[in-house]
């Protein structure tokens, strides 16, 4: 049985909520201003009150759980918990990879049948968040931080396509050159939660609300200038 869906996306600059209902959605709306605690509360509000539903009418709450920005992740993950706690509703979590790779394989139609996903989160200086994906969405290699270089997938490359894209790609455009490597413009979006969404709500895949947290990947590093003397 298909169940009503609020996603929440927000481990890049897209701040993006989704209503859907099976694999169609019913109301999206997102703002690339990275001030996710400005416009997630609100977002979330107008789009139930758009659609004309109530947060009672609502079956799971869907969120990327990462790998991502650390202070995204946490506000859209404790949004999402708060939510489900207030309304009795199961979680779903979503690897912000699988997303993404979800928000490519809708909107870029490739020429083979043979091509990779790709997606590449932006980490730091040359490193990005990533893993393969097929075009079914089936993940072909385990999550990780990867610092790019020329050798990057190379072995990959030499037999197939692959379709890389992100937050990260734009950096990486100059290092992976192969012909086989194809680089296309997609955000992040809750668009991207539908699919796997849907899937995990029939297969009753659910968090346990009180204990779960983000999918940083890495921990968060704080550096404090010091203080001159």
């Amino acid at each position: 049985m298909d169940g009503i869906i609020l996603g929440i996306e927000t481990g890049g600059d897209n701040c993006s909520v989704v209503l859907s209902k099976g694999n169609e959605i019913i109301a999206l709306k997102e703002d690339g201003g990275r001030e996710h605690s400005k416009y997630l509360s609100v977002f979330i509000d107008d789009i139930i009150k758009d659609s004309g539903l109530s947060y009672g009418d609502i079956d799971a709450v869907a969120v990327g759980k990462g790998p991502g920005s650390y202070t995204g992740l946490r506000i859209g993950v404790a949004t999402a918990k708060g939510i489900c706690y207030g309304t009795d509703k199961p979680l779903i979590a979503i690897n912000s990879l699988l997303s993404l790779t979800s928000v490519c394989r809708n909107t870029f139609v490739p020429a083979t049948s043979q091509l990779l996903y790709c997606p590449l989160i932006d980490a730091r200086r040359l490193e990005v968040y990533t893993a393969l994906f097929d075009m079914s969405l089936r993940q072909l290699s385990d999550t990780e931080a990867m610092i790019i270089n020329e050798n990057s997938f190379a072995e990959i490359l030499s037999e197939q396509k692959i379709c890389f894209f992100g937050s990260g790609a734009n950096k990486c455009k100059e290092i992976i050159t192969s012909p086989n490597a194809v680089f296309v413009e997609v955000e992040n979006s809750a668009s991207g939660l539908v699919y796997p969404a849907a899937e995990a709500f029939n297969n009753k895949q659910f968090e346990d609300t009180a204990y779960f947290e983000p999918f940083y990947l890495k921990d968060f590093v704080v550096t404090q200038k010091r203080k001159q003397s």
